[in-house]
């Protein structure tokens, strides 16, 4: 197996951006000083099933299909209840697939090294190039690289990828088919910067000056000894170097330039460090970014350049004050998510990875748990980049297999873990989001024999690979029948992990408070809790009691028996107002931030434990989290107001708010005032709509509930602040029957490039322009202009439509257009058609990225 190498997240966004890549053949230099990086998605070549004699270069793949990377099979396929995935794959199909690329190189220099690199392939992918097995990587979320020089021709090469998926179930969510992630080309110099061979980190930082240290571990490939050097400068996150008087060498650590003697075929690390004045320095709430740019030289000449970004911050443990970075306290208000991304499956461009996670932060949501396994490289990039905190996660299996898994990681950990993690380790840690790895999720070996040796051996490789960071792992309920954890167990951990805290044990007191009073040097934070879990918009009437009676009640969940918002987000609160008055806790990871592909039972195909769906359409519990998460005024009012035939029923009707008191009307006539805390003195005749002032302080604090009886017309609640000054509002609206469609997008332009994605939705309006919660209509999607339709959803969770077509049905009143660039500039002009409704249209400008 040929090891892997560094491709710099700065190097993949040149890349990006550069419209070489998209040429079938990708042309490299004959000889050149630096390394050269290509994106290699474009121009493949794609057969679903097993193609034996596929590796050799003379193979005829004139039949098959065209495509461009990042590629997911299983999401093109049909639902089947009998699929070999079942639930815990979403119904859909697996199997072997085959890719194949033909590109060229001129004749390049002997001392050149050429590689080719994945982001991840699921699963079991086994690489030739030329005929040639290059290696063969089991684990599907795994980043990794081959060294293709032995083998390249100075003309035509066929590089040729294997992807066995057939295996199922594996997994016990959807984890898609194919080269789903991007893929690389990099030409270097054989003396070079090895595999993920920089690590940056802070080791001292203040608001006066931080220090800058750059291990580099290069690799001498040539022939013969090199006189070695290795230089480092600091510069900006546009790219321009910083002056003398903002960095500067620090020599009483390392100079900033290193060098010695490199014999042929060695490797080693050259230490360098810079202190810079006045950092500005990266946290959630300010996520300041730079640049390191590394530059090798043999004998005064260059021969390999990569730059690294980074974030200059200190992130401390602390067993009683929790969460410090860069001396303030945080407390992680965090979101488990999976990869895929509704429509396109596990293959999701950066655009639409970004958008989630904007949302996910617009709620309040400042950390995310890589839930459970590692993420597309561009996913920390951008997290790096908005200011979102990283629990980077490795397994959801060791040596013991999950009931729903057949074909698990548990039959490769042996052979594979350590070199898993190092790959997981050397590829993120330069990253300024990731605060903390978790070694593993919900595992069997916590309560084994073998557990702590385990355990042990994992921390030992995440701290050899980086000292600086803490390790983890995810527990759910490892008592004993005393009512005790494994200390054995736990206390190799850095942090310990709790998964669904609140349901730990028969003899836990309250949240951590007793393990808290047992382990006095432990450090706590709940690596997964329970979320308010509902299909969106659904609210059904039916009986709350378990026996057969028919009361007609309004139920705020999925069905009769469903969850209820109220007792669950009564219970999330509650955890969530004890982790907030407890700086111990470092924070909480919620369950989860998006609905996700599999873990269902048919006809489901989804799971809805997001707070926002597949489409990204924002839940009722999306805005309790906001409520309890952000300051800046808010409120949103549940469910819906559209209960034709149930007039004079009651309707429990929630606000969701961080205003201190809310005034509910029905009609322009005032239901009371429901406060966190009672008004400030003479405030109260404010409220003087009506004879006597009905203000109700509440103790469920982070929601408020009426019981409204149920009359057509506007629901509007008014939010007031501690003075009585009014600070929001949010308005329901009884609909009449669907009229007219709307449609709307995120951005009026894009990029070209093939890149970019926009988000287009579309609602259904009555003909007063209200929106209609309840329309099903049939909507078919037109793309003129340079770009490409490459999904549709609606967030049903039941729904068997394929996403790669051009129409769907609204769900709840709402459908969703996902439209990608292309290679050229122009105006996208989008049609959504409805027979019923007539057209709604809108144009989207596509716009050079140069």
């Amino acid at each position: 197996m040929r090891c892997p190498i560094e491709i710099s997240p700065c190097a993949r966004v040149a890349a990006l951006l550069s419209l070489v890549g998209a040429l079938l053949c990708v042309p490299l230099p004959a000889s050149a000083a630096a390394r050269q990086t290509d994106l290699f998605d474009f121009g493949w070549k794609f057969q679903l099933g097993d193609a034996p004699g596929a590796e050799n270069p003379s193979f005829n793949d004139s039949s098959w299909r065209s495509l461009d990377l990042p590629h997911d099979w299983s999401i093109e396929g049909a639902y089947d209840e009998k699929a070999p995935s079942a639930g815990p794959g979403g119904y859909l199909p697996t199997g072997i697939g085959w890719y194949r690329k033909t590109f060229t190189l001129p004749a390049g220099s002997p001392s050149r090294s050429v590689t080719i690199q994945f982001d991840g392939v699921y699963e079991h992918s086994t690489v030739w190039i030329n005929g040639h097995d290059v290696g063969t990587r089991p684990y599907g979320y795994s980043s990794f690289a081959y060294d293709l020089t032995p083998y390249l021709n100075a003309g035509s090469n066929v590089l040729a990828v294997k992807v066995d998926n057939s295996q199922q179930p594996n997994s016990r969510w959807y984890t898609g088919s194919g080269i789903y992630r991007h893929t690389w080309l990099e030409v270097t110099d054989a003396l070079q910067i090895s595999p993920w061979g920089i690590f940056v980190t802070t080791p001292d930082v203040t608001a006066e000056a931080a220090t800058v240290h750059v291990t580099t571990h290069v690799t001498n490939g040539r022939k013969g000894s090199e006189k070695v050097e290795v230089r480092n400068e600091i510069l900006g996150a546009d790219g321009a170097p910083l002056g003398p008087s903002e960095v500067t060498d620090n020599s009483a650590l390392t100079p900033n330039t290193a060098s010695g003697d490199l014999a042929e075929g060695a490797e080693k690390d050259f230490q360098s460090s810079l202190v810079l004045r006045k950092p500005r320095l990266w946290s959630p709430d300010s996520p300041a970014l730079y640049r390191v740019r590394t530059r090798v030289y043999a004998s005064g000449v260059i021969t390999d350049e990569t730059e690294t970004e980074i974030g200059v911050r200190k992130v401390e443990y602390d067993v009683d004050k929790g969460l410090l970075i860069n001396g303030e306290h945080y407390k992680m208000r965090g979101m488990c998510i999976h990869h895929d991304a509704g429509a396109v499956g596990a293959a999701v461009p950066e655009a639409v990875m970004e958008h989630r996670l904007r949302l996910l932060k617009e709620m309040g949501c400042d950390a995310i748990r890589c839930s459970h396994y590692p993420m597309d490289p561009a996913f920390y990039a951008i997290c790096d980049r908005i200011g979102l905190m990283v629990m980077d996660e490795a397994f959801d299996e060791w040596t013991f297999r999950k009931p729903q898994i057949q074909f698990g990681y548990s039959d490769i950990f042996n052979d594979w873990y350590e070199r898993d993690v190092t790959s997981l380790v050397r590829r993120d840690r330069n990253h300024p989001s990731v605060v903390i790895w978790n070694a593993g999720n919900e595992i069997g070996e916590q309560r084994s024999p073998n557990g702590p040796d385990i355990i042990g051996k994992l921390v030992a490789v995440f701290h050899r690979e980086d000292p600086t960071r803490p390790v983890t792992a995810a527990m759910d309920n490892i008592f004993n029948q005393d009512g005790e954890a494994p200390d054995a167990f736990t206390e190799k951990l850095d942090v310990v992990g709790y998964n669904y805290v609140d349901r730990w044990g028969k003899r836990r007191e309250t949240q951590y408070t007793d393990d808290r009073r047992r382990y006095k040097d432990r450090k706590f934070i709940g690596t997964e809790e329970s979320g308010v879990a509902v299909t969106r918009g659904d609210y059904n009437f039916g009986s709350l009691l378990d026996d057969n009676d028919s009361d007609d009640v309004l139920v705020l969940g999925n069905g009769p028996k469903g969850a209820l918002y109220v007792a669950s987000a009564i219970r999330a609160s509650s955890l969530w107002r004890f982790d907030a008055t407890h700086d111990y806790v470092i924070g909480e990871f919620i369950w989860t931030g998006f609905d996700y592909l599999g873990e269902s039972k048919w006809p489901r195909k989804l799971t809805s434990f997001g707070a926002l769906d597949t489409c990204g359409f924002k839940k009722d519990s999306y805005f309790f989290y906001q409520s309890i998460w952000t300051t800046k005024p808010m409120i949103h009012l549940l469910p819906h107001w559209n209960w034709q035939g149930k007039e004079g029923t009651v309707i429990p009707v929630v606000a969701y708010t961080n205003c201190a008191a809310v005034e509910l009307f029905l009609n322009g006539k005032s239901l009371g005032v429901k406060a966190k805390e009672f008004p400030s003195e003479g405030v109260s005749g404010l409220w003087n709509h009506y004879d006597e002032p009905k203000i109700e302080a509440t103790t469920a604090d982070m929601q408020f509930v009426w019981d409204v009886v149920y009359a057509p017309g506007e629901l509007k609640a008014v939010g007031y602040d501690k003075h009585g000054a009014v600070v929001s509002q949010d308005v329901v609206t009884t609909a009449g029957q669907p009229a007219k469609l709307q449609i709307s997008v995120d951005r009026s332009s894009i990029n070209s490039g093939k890149r970019d994605v926009a988000f287009i939705t579309v609602k259904a309006l009555d003909a007063s322009g209200v929106f209609v919660p309840f329309a099903e209509n049939q909507i078919v999607f037109g793309i003129t202009g340079p770009a490409k339709l490459i999904g549709v959803d609606n967030g049903d969770p039941s729904s068997h439509a394929s996403y790669q077509g051009n129409t769907r049905a609204l769900f709840k009143g709402m459908a969703l257009a996902l439209v990608q660039s292309g290679s050229d500039a122009g105006t996208i002009h989008v049609t959504a058609h409805s027979d019923t409704l007539g057209d709604a249209q809108l144009d989207i400008d596509s716009r050079s990225s140069e």
